[in-house]
């Protein structure tokens, strides 16, 4: 499933958002709303990307969110040949509130 920004930004509570961490310099956004884990997309439906993990800090400052976290998971163990996992191996770190995209110019960037 996905969420539009502009609906997210009319919600007045987020529990969560995840930035995923995809490859070396590839970000994607997804929200919980309601218990469900949904994809960020741009108004057309695009989905929100970013090769810049601080944008989506600077673009999600204003919003009510409890937990802002960047999630990565590991493709190592399937790069050296051991068996697939049972459970996730996924680590999320919770995101700092620096306010990136306050009045010192800095802007987020949807891609």
């Amino acid at each position: 499933m996905t969420i539009k920004i502009s609906a997210l930004k009319k919600r007045d509570h987020i529990e969560k958002v995840i930035i995923h961490s995809l490859d070396l310099c590839l970000y994607q956004a997804s929200a919980i709303i309601d218990d469900k884990e949904e994809f960020i997309t741009d108004d057309k439906g695009k989905l929100l990307r970013s090769h810049n993990v601080l944008s989506f800090q600077a673009m999600f400052e204003k919003y009510p969110i409890k937990n802002l976290v960047v999630r990565h998971t590991s493709a190592y163990d399937e790069m050296v040949g051991q068996p697939i996992r049972e459970v996730s191996n996924a680590i999320e770190v919770p995101f700092g509130r620096n306010q990136l995209g306050s009045a010192n110019g800095v802007s987020a960037t949807e891609h």
